[in-house]
C-alpha cells in the first residue's frame, strides 16, 4: 500500500474566529452579509411593540429588524487564512450571550457609528477586560465622515495600538479591508507577544 507525501499546498487552511460587535444599529449584520462569501446566517425578527421602552431606537428609527441571536458568515483571506464570522447582538438585552460567542475567538472588529458613538462602548470594554485583541471600524453611512479619526479616538478613548479603520459596512471591498486591518493587528499582537513573553 502506498502513501502520498503530504504536500504544504494541500494543508487545511488556518480557521480564525472574529467577532464583529458593537451597539445596536451600527451595521453587524450588515458588514457580514457584505463580505460572507457564503448565505449568512442570520437570526434577525421583527422589531415589535414589546420593545418599545425596551430597545433604544433613537438614530436608527428606520430600523425595522434586530438580530436576536447571532449572524454568521465566512470569507477566505488566502490559501492559508479562512475567516469565520460573528456577529453579536446589539442590544442591551442580549449582551448575556456574548459570553458564549466569544469563547475560542482570535479578535474582534468593534463597528461604531459617529452619530452615536455611545452605543459601542460597552463592546470596546467588553473586549478590553478580556484582553482580546480588536479594531474599531467606524461605519460612514451615506459616505458621511463627520468627525476626524483622532476625533474618534479621543471620543472612545483607544490605546494608541487599536486599529482604528473608516468604511461603509455595505460594500464588500471596504468591509475586506477592515477584515484585512484586523489580521494584521493579530499577526502584529501576536508578534510583540512572543518578542516579549510575559514571566
Amino acid at each position: 500500500m502506498g502513501y502520498a507525501i503530504s504536500d504544504q499546498k494541500d494543508a487545511a487552511p488556518l480557521a480564525v474566529k472574529i467577532l464583529i460587535a458593537g451597539g445596536f444599529g451600527v451595521g453587524k449584520t450588515t458588514l457580514v452579509g457584505a463580505v460572507s462569501e457564503v448565505a449568512p446566517l442570520r437570526t434577525e425578527e421583527y422589531l415589535t411593540h414589546a420593545s418599545v421602552g425596551v430597545d433604544d431606537l433613537e438614530g436608527v428609527g428606520g430600523k425595522t429588524t434586530t438580530t436576536v441571536a447571532l449572524d454568521f458568515g465566512r470569507i477566505t483571506i488566502n490559501r492559508e487564512i479562512v475567516l469565520y464570522l460573528f456577529g453579536t447582538p446589539g442590544q442591551e438585552r442580549f449582551w448575556f450571550m456574548w459570553n458564549d460567542l466569544v469563547n475560542g475567538a482570535m479578535g474582534a472588529v468593534v463597528l461604531v457609528d459617529t452619530r452615536r458613538l455611545e452605543v459601542s462602548f460597552a463592546s470596546i470594554d467588553f473586549f478590553e477586560s478580556r484582553g482580546i485583541p480588536f479594531i474599531v471600524g467606524v461605519n460612514c453611512f451615506h459616505g458621511v465622515k463627520d468627525r476626524t479619526q483622532e476625533e474618534i479616538r479621543k471620543a472612545l478613548d483607544l490605546d494608541p495600538q487599536v486599529p482604528l479603520v473608516l468604511c461603509d459596512a455595505r460594500d464588500r471591498a471596504a468591509g475586506r479591508d477592515v477584515l484585512l486591518a484586523l489580521v494584521e493587528h493579530l499577526m502584529a499582537t501576536q508578534a510583540r507577544a512572543t518578542a516579549h513573553p510575559v514571566g
